[in-house]
């Protein structure tokens, strides 16, 4: 194609061309010919080639000043996904592109981030799949993995949330795991916040105790006291409480890769994110509003905690510090995790009891008749 149209610009050039007999020689009008012929004095042989078809401008390209904005925010929270980043945008200048252009701006400019699944398999223990559908119907809680600060610290983040509006309630620099620790950040949150209907947990320490009965561990066993269902995900099923987990892996792209100088550094790195995740951060399951337009704190206000558990109809026994009840001169392991609380037990017959700590009641029968000497 390209040797053809060379032919015929420079036969047109020939002097004494009958022009218009060598158009129709070639099966191309007159004005394609003198198309032709111009390109080749302008720009020789090279000029034969096809042009793009593509406009010099286009009325809905998007200007300088626009792509600027994009990616001043898109700086500013490199994490986010482009319909956080189109919400934003919107919020800040009234008007813009639509989603779809945000999302071909991310993928040409190398933004979008690939998931990574992993497989599961199926156990667990106290699971109803319960969800949340009102403010404080749910909360959720877990231990981000730990890493150090500057100074040589181990950092290990507790988070607590609230599942139906995805407002975080604490974000909080542990030093430590121990249950005391962890229970001193439980009361700060339920004197502020009040108390959720529900606490959904993994299965470890120090939410709960494999080998206690029914899980429980000494925090869990506080919740229960204060009259808070408990909701365990199961081990290898992350999906179980997998907001908590997406959460978590935002923790680990914003804030673990960036290493404070100590705990007190990193804690207000936590705070100030804490606030940008409720009050900035649009959330595509909230219909693109933020956690903090959403949330309301519980109705249901904590008092301090109870004395003891009382039992009505029931044989009431207090467990002392070695998880054991003494009945009727006999000794029965309960569990080191109810320590200082009382159970409830209901004869079943002369040497079984049905032992409920609250509203729980243990499936598994009593080890019976222990001898002080297995105790001490």
């Amino acid at each position: 194609m390209i040797n053809e149209r060379t032919e015929f610009a420079l036969r047109s050039l020939q002097p004494g061309v009958n022009f218009r007999q060598l158009c129709e020689e070639y099966g191309i009008s007159r004005r394609v010919g003198y198309k032709w012929k111009n390109r080749f004095l302008a720009e020789g042989s090279s000029g034969m080639r096809d042009c793009s078809k593509r406009p010099l401008c286009s009325p809905t390209q998007l200007s300088e000043d626009v792509v600027c904005r994009i990616s001043r925010i898109y700086e500013k929270h490199i994490d986010w996904g482009p319909k956080k980043i189109h919400n934003l945008y919107l919020k800040a200048y009234g008007k813009g592109p639509g989603l779809s252009r945000f999302k071909r701006i991310f993928e040409k400019s190398g933004w979008v981030k690939k998931r990574v699944r992993r497989k599961s398999s199926e156990s667990g223990r106290i699971y109803s799949g319960v969800k949340a559908l009102e403010p404080n119907d749910v909360w959720t809680v877990g231990f981000k993995g730990w890493w150090r600060v500057a100074d040589g610290s181990r950092c290990e983040p507790l988070t607590l949330r609230d599942e139906a509006t995805r407002y975080l309630l604490e974000v909080r620099s542990m030093a430590t795991a121990k249950t005391e620790a962890v229970r001193e950040v439980f009361e700060e949150v339920f004197w502020r916040y009040g108390l959720p209907k529900t606490i959904r947990s993994d299965n470890g320490s120090p939410f709960a105790a494999r080998s206690a009965a029914l899980g429980l561990s000494r925090l869990s066993a506080w919740w229960v006291v204060l009259e808070i269902d408990l909701e365990r995900g199961r081990p290898g099923k992350p999906q179980d409480n997998g907001g908590h987990e997406r959460m978590h892996l935002d923790i680990q792209r914003e804030l673990a890769c960036r290493r404070s100088e100590d705990l007190i550094e990193q804690q207000a790195a936590f705070d100030l994110w804490r606030k940008t995740f409720n009050e900035e951060r649009p959330h595509e399951s909230l219909g693109m509003r933020t956690p903090g337009e959403l949330y309301q704190p519980s109705e249901r206000k904590y008092m301090g905690t109870p004395s003891d558990i009382e039992y009505e109809g029931m044989i009431s026994r207090r467990v002392n510090i070695k998880g054991v009840i003494s009945i009727e001169n006999k000794l029965l392991q309960i569990s080191g995790a109810l320590a200082g609380w009382s159970v409830g037990l209901k004869p079943i017959d002369a040497d079984t009891y049905d032992v409920y700590f609250a509203s729980l009641r243990n499936e598994a029968p009593p080890k019976r008749n222990i001898t002080p000497e297995t105790i001490i």
